[in-house]
This record gives C-alpha cells, sequence and structure tokens, in this order.
C-alpha cells in the first residue's frame, strides 16, 4: 500500500472521488452536506504523490475551513485556504525529514520529493511554513536546518 493510498483510508466518514471533472485548474475541492462529506480530486491529477500532497490539503479544508471560500479574492477565504495548506504540511512533513533526507543522501529538491514522497511545489509550501515558524533556520542537536536556501549542516563540536 503506498503513502496514498493508507491516506485515502484515514479518513473513512469523508467519501473521496479522484477522478472529477472540476472547472478551472482546480485540483481539489471539499464540500460538506447535511448527507456527506465529499473530497473530488481531479483526474487532470495523475501522479500518485501529487493525489496525496491535494488529498492532504483537502483533509486540511476539513478540519479547519468553514463555509464556501471558493472567492480567493476575499482575505478570509484566502486566509482559510492558508490554514488548510499549513494543515497539509504538518500531516505530511515534519522538518526532522529535513535532517533524515540529508542523513540519507538527498542532494536537491527533486530528490527530497521522491524522498519525502510529495511534489516540489509542496516542498516550497513547506520550507515556506517552517520558514514562518522558525525563521531562516532551526537546530536539532548537531544539525543545522535553513529553510533559504534549503541546506542541512552537520556541526562537527
Amino acid at each position: 500500500m503506498n503513502s496514498y493510498e493508507k491516506l485515502l483510508i484515514e479518513e473513512p466518514e469523508i467519501i473521496i472521488y479522484d477522478q472529477a471533472d472540476l472547472e478551472d485548474d482546480s485540483k481539489g475541492f471539499y464540500v460538506e452536506t447535511t448527507v456527506a462529506k465529499v473530497i473530488l480530486i481531479s483526474k487532470k491529477v495523475k501522479i500518485t504523490k501529487e493525489k496525496r500532497c491535494v488529498l492532504a490539503e483537502e483533509f486540511g479544508h476539513h478540519y479547519t475551513t468553514v463555509g464556501d471560500i471558493t472567492d480567493q479574492t476575499k482575505v478570509e477565504n484566502r486566509k482559510q485556504e492558508l490554514k488548510a495548506r499549513r494543515w497539509a504540511v504538518k500531516r505530511l512533513i515534519r522538518v526532522e525529514q529535513f535532517i533524515d533526507a540529508f542523513k540519507a543522501g538527498v542532494r536537491n529538491r527533486h530528490e527530497l520529493a521522491e524522498f519525502l514522497d510529495v511534489t516540489e511545489d509542496f516542498i516550497e509550501t513547506a520550507l515556506d511554513h517552517f520558514k514562518g515558524i522558525y525563521g531562516h533556520s532551526y537546530t536539532i542537536g548537531e544539525y543545522t536546518i535553513f529553510f533559504s536556501p534549503l541546506y542541512v549542516y552537520k556541526s562537527f563540536e
């Protein structure tokens, strides 16, 4: 079972349809009605790790947003969109995984995305998220993670 399939079964009360015809360039959509909670993933999203990222964000909408936020010209709606993205990052990536990737020999964003089973765009979202929390760097034990540009440094003291 891959990581997308594992994520699919985590919320059994939500109906997930990953072959939806969505308008615009939307990759996913969450809707809650009196009958059901539904996540739609565009049939244009073909790559499993991209589906995983979209699904995590839509779960984020389930847990963090209220009402119809499709009009992104409204500041409050953009804030709720950001909350859902942050929820997705927290669900899929731990800051310590950058150190794990460094130890595994990962040397660029493409390899990092493969290592974490997310898209390169999601890596950018995660880096922005962590930079917002920790600033430009974060130290864990003998490792310092720099978020912009992404770099992991191991001290030799």
